[in-house]
């Protein structure tokens, strides 16, 4: 899934170096990673600014695939799921 979510994280950082949310989560569940595993960070501030960097998790089994964007660079890495059973503190 880590390819997964690179191949599908560097297509739409190509397009957009700033995704919003919905474009980001479109771009994942496109590429087969299903909506129920998938978390996406907030794309705006509560006050209405533009983030630094918006980031997406998909939970497999006991991992987390995270991916963030920022400024059109693409990072991602597996992390352990969090005792919620999420990948995203408060998600």
């Amino acid at each position: 899934m880590k390819d997964t979510v690179i191949n599908a994280l560097q297509g739409v950082a190509a397009a957009n170096p700033k995704p919003g949310q919905e474009q980001l989560a479109a771009a994942l569940t496109g590429a087969g990673i299903p909506a129920g595993s998938l978390q996406v960070s907030a794309s705006r501030t509560p006050t209405g600014l533009e983030v630094d960097a918006i980031e997406a998790a998909a939970l497999q089994g006991p991992d987390c695939v995270i991916g963030q964007i920022r400024d059109g660079s693409v990072v991602v890495t597996v992390l352990p799921v969090l005792a919620t059973g999420k990948c995203f503190v408060g998600g």
